[in-house]
């Protein structure tokens, strides 16, 4: 039979005890709030140049009408360029913010290689993301699979879109215009023009497939793992769980 305490917490979902006895939850900050910002803002940047870029490649069909009525490619052409601006100013905000944040956002652009304990906890998670390991170790900042992952997926992935996109930009804006002067040399690097549109599309799609791969894991892991990963990108603190 129910104690008088337990009738009056069924009515008012207020219950102490059970607070107290509950299982305790860890934080570290570890995030901070420009790391974060750029997260986000990077998010929607890469999802308006994967969208823009298909159709950029694939075009609409021919409009009807007057074509002095329609500007849906320049509309198109435009918000991938703008994207593409916010894509690379936020790159190098984020490279700055390595040298002047915390040490957690260092990892995206450092890998430790030479340490064997690192490559062993990468095969740790090898296992887990296989469903080989009952539970993971916890993780402070990025695990080590992850951070390989974001080293090579993410941060020279983007180098890579960042000197094919000027490049094929420069091409419009003509000789002696900066994209032109920083990344000509990509053209003729790679072998012509539309060489470099196919790699560059390429890029698009390898981008795509991190990305899917990169949501996945990280709502697998706020499921099954232990610690928290997507609310870490927004309030800026790992929360830990036993």
């Amino acid at each position: 039979m129910n104690s008088p305490s337990h009738k009056l917490a069924d009515a008012t979902g207020i219950d102490h005890d059970a607070v107290a006895h509950g299982q305790s939850i860890k934080s570290v900050y570890v995030y901070e709030a420009p790391v974060r910002l750029w997260h986000w803002v990077n998010a929607l940047a890469i999802t308006v140049l994967a969208v823009t870029g298909y159709f950029i490649g694939a075009p609409l069909p021919t409009m009807p009408g007057e074509a002095s009525d329609h500007f849906l490619m320049g509309y198109i052409r435009f918000a991938h360029f703008a994207a593409g601006y916010v894509f690379a100013v936020g790159l190098l905000g984020r490279i700055y913010w390595a040298f002047v944040g915390n040490h957690h956002a260092r990892e995206l652009f450092t890998l430790p290689v030479l340490t064997p304990a690192y490559w062993r906890e990468v095969i740790s998670m090898l296992k887990w993301y296989a469903f080989l390991s009952p539970r993971p170790n916890q993780y402070v900042g990025h695990n080590p699979m992850a951070r390989l992952a974001m080293f090579c997926g993410f941060f020279l992935f983007s180098v890579f879109m960042v000197c094919t996109g000027f490049a094929l930009y420069g091409e419009g804006a003509q000789m002696g215009s900066w994209q032109e002067q920083l990344f000509g040399w990509v053209i003729p690097l790679m072998g012509q023009s539309q060489d470099v549109h196919t790699w560059h599309r390429m890029g698009m799609w390898g981008m795509v497939i991190f990305v899917t791969l990169h949501v996945y894991a990280a709502i697998r892991e706020d499921i099954m793992g232990r610690q928290s990963i997507v609310s870490t990108m927004i309030s800026g603190y790992r929360t830990f769980k036993d």
